[in-house]
């Protein structure tokens, strides 16, 4: 039997943006197992819920993470109009679809961006972040912020796009695709992206459903799951396939994202095209009533499940969120056996991890 090594891998690594930690065992060069650590960074953000008004706790709590701030403003305001009953304008629902595909277009760009640097493309990862710094400023055009947007509120949105500014983004938009056509190439057709992700890090499609993976992460597994096919927002109407692919490696992780990237294109010019003229809030008084409610929206990364607790007074009782990160480190700890040490840091990254979400 060969001898086991036991060898730290994070929080603090070249090609991790965030900290998560895995003791890898090796034996020689091969991982036969994977054991994660999860919780360098706490915030208490969850807590917080108690000491807030409701209406002042969505800022809080789309600040748990930059990349993903929209959806989780998104989801917690969703939950909180479950609760309570409200229902939000059409106008309104169509905004947040706009946005929160520009959101997961900007964060599959600059996912890519990273995958590019842990090649070792340097040129690649200024591309793509060149390019997602264009959707950053549509979002500032229309929300006011880069990161933190702070345009949902409890029974719509705060701000509005004239019809001048829709023209605008979509002009953008087009031209994007058309320089995205030319990156994605160099991802899906370049023999060294595909002597490193191909065949590697496989997920099958029993594993994925096995473990809970969710978003890429599943779809790259052939599994069709896409949580905005529950209607939620404007989706109901707007016609859109699940990306899926069958190869279950890291190369399919990415080509599902890429392939994504396109679809959210198609579905900004859908929403634009049928938007409707009507407000884009409602007035929503009182305090929550007693009671619980669920929300599931599909994050850049996968399914969020957002839950709201009220108990008729201004605060809630509870506020809790199950982001995507954290279920899909049990697919990737599962899918590390058996992979080169030189190729965690790569199959790490094919995850998409947002650890920010993940511990809060």
């Amino acid at each position: 039997m060969a001898n086991r090594t036991v060898v730290p891998f994070g929080p603090q690594h070249p090609v991790l943006p965030e900290p998560v930690h895995i003791d890898l065992v090796l034996e020689d060069e091969k991982i036969v197992e994977a054991v994660p650590s999860i919780g360098f960074v706490h915030r208490g953000l969850e807590e917080l819920v108690t000491k807030r008004n409701y209406n002042d706790y969505l800022y809080v709590f789309e600040r748990i993470c930059g990349i993903c701030s929209f959806g989780h403003g998104f989801g917690y305001a969703s939950a909180v109009e479950r609760l309570m009953g409200v229902e939000v304008p059409p106008r309104a629902n169509y905004l947040r679809t706009i946005w929160f595909e520009m959101s997961r277009i900007h964060s599959h760009l600059l996912w890519l961006g990273l995958l590019a640097d842990a090649f070792g493309f340097d040129a690649l990862f200024m591309q793509c972040w060149r390019l997602r710094e264009q959707v950053l400023d549509m979002l500032e055009a229309t929300t006011g912020g880069r990161v933190i947007f702070s345009v949902n509120k409890i029974g719509g949105v705060l701000k509005d796009i004239d019809a001048d500014l829709m023209k605008t983004i979509l002009s953008k938009l087009g031209e994007m695709e058309k320089e995205l056509k030319k990156i994605s190439a160099v991802f899906l057709k370049d023999k060294t992206v595909e002597a490193r992700l191909r065949g590697v890090g496989i997920l099958s499609a029993e594993d994925a459903v096995k473990y809970g993976a969710v978003g890429p992460m599943a779809r790259a597994s052939g599994i069709e799951i896409d949580t905005r096919k529950l209607g939620y927002a404007a989706y109901d109407e707007i016609d859109f396939d699940i990306i899926t692919s069958t190869g279950c490696d890291g190369y399919a992780r990415c080509e599902v994202r890429i392939g994504e990237i396109f679809q959210s294109f198609d579905i900004i010019r859908k929403a634009a095209a049928a938007i409707p003229n009507t407000e884009i809030s409602v007035p929503v008084k009182g305090n929550p009533p007693v009671g619980e409610a669920f929300f599931r929206c599909e994050q850049p990364r996968g399914e969020a499940i957002f839950y709201v607790k009220g108990n008729g007074t201004q605060y809630l009782s509870r506020a809790r969120i199950r982001t995507p990160t954290f279920t899909n480190i049990e697919a990737l700890i599962n899918l590390l056996p058996g992979s080169d040490f030189a190729d965690v840091g790569l199959q790490v990254l094919t995850i998409d991890p947002c650890i920010s979400c993940t511990e809060r």
